[in-house]
């Protein structure tokens, strides 16, 4: 993409809310532990967190409050290389950062999650808060369903960003990434209809096209028309299979209407899953910095798949994994003989 070749301060930059994550232990229950792990994590956060892991520039944009909690946050963020420059301090008696608690799942029982998020200090968040020099300083902006639907203010201030980042010459990219429990399909539909047109990489599922869009046919004549539709560059759209909660296999289809080309590998079967939550978030990373590094649909493809895949593997919203891991697992993945079955 022509858009991501300019050089500039940033490689990405992302709007979101930061939650702070609750889990009761491994195989425990919510309604009977006495136990929490907590973590910092969101969707925005952790695209922008595995980009920065893989060696290029990133940084966040959101509203914490100023207490313990907000320096915790803040020290994640730092953690995985991802800039703190565009963070908000709210220090008001509201002030609140939002939760959510998580059980884990065995079968037959699925993961659950409980969010608590409802006057997040996030949800306050205006356009006015961001100072005006940020929209200039990187070639990529992220954001996702997730923030259009927190709070009708939140969704008015990302929708401002999208527009202002795209008329100071960033790619956006944006992921729907529907969340029932925050809006419903009419509403996401006509709310996201109205940012698709300015949206350079578009991140959807085969189900949320269906449900949401109402669209019908083969998943890469839905993509396709996407991209006629709105003028779309770039299409992503994952495919996972659940065996179990702790066995995915995982792959994804990539559609470039430039080239009018479709990309697609073999999935990566039998994951061991030991948190699946943020995976998905993975996988737009991984494709981000295949675009921005190497400028091409397979590059992304399988950054993209293995970051993903990988991710499953580690406990925590946040990802874990640098380059040289990934370009390793991408080789493994490629490779029919044998393998060793450890890295030293």
């Amino acid at each position: 993409m022509k858009l991501l070749q300019e050089k500039k301060e940033f490689d990405a930059l992302a709007f979101g809310e930061i939650l702070l994550r609750l889990s009761s232990p491994i195989n425990e229950r919510l309604i009977s532990g006495g136990i929490f792990e907590k973590r910092a994590g969101g969707a925005e956060l952790n695209v922008v967190s595995g980009i920065s892991l893989m060696g290029l520039r990133t940084g966040i944009i959101s509203k914490i409050p100023k207490t313990e909690l907000g320096t915790f946050i803040k020290n994640n963020i730092r953690f995985c290389g991802v800039s703190d420059d565009w963070l908000i301090y709210d220090d008001s008696e509201e002030a609140r950062l939002g939760l959510y608690y998580y059980e884990y799942g065995v079968y037959p029982r699925k993961p659950t999650v409980v969010y608590d998020r409802k006057n997040a200090s996030v949800n306050t968040i205006r356009l006015d808060d961001i100072k005006e020099e940020v929209f200039s300083k990187t070639r990529l902006f992220h954001t996702s369903g997730i923030s259009l639907a927190l709070s009708g203010q939140a969704r008015e201030t990302s929708i401002a960003l999208v527009k202002k980042f795209k008329a100071a010459g960033a790619a956006i990219s944006f992921d729907v990434n529907f969340r029932a429990n925050l809006w419903n399909e009419e509403k996401a539909k006509a709310t996201i209809e109205e940012i698709l047109p300015s949206v350079d990489i578009l991140f959807i599922s085969e189900e949320t096209a269906r449900r949401t869009f109402l669209k019908t046919g083969e998943l890469k004549d839905i993509l396709k028309e996407f991209a006629e539709r709105y003028d779309i560059s770039i299409l992503a759209s994952t495919k996972r299979t659940i065996i179990s909660p702790k066995k995915h296999n995982f792959t994804s289809i990539i559609y470039c209407k430039e080239e009018d080309c479709f990309y697609e590998e073999n999935p990566y079967e039998h994951i061991e899953v030991v948190d699946r939550i943020g995976s998905g978030d993975a996988y737009v990373s991984g494709v981000l910095f295949g675009l921005l590094e190497y400028g091409d649909c397979r590059s992304a493809l399988e950054f993209g798949n293995a970051c993903c895949a990988v991710k499953n593997t580690v406990l925590g919203d946040l990802p874990s994994s640098d380059r040289k891991e990934i370009e390793r697992i991408i080789a493994n993945h490629k490779d029919t003989g044998y393998q060793s079955e450890m890295n030293r």
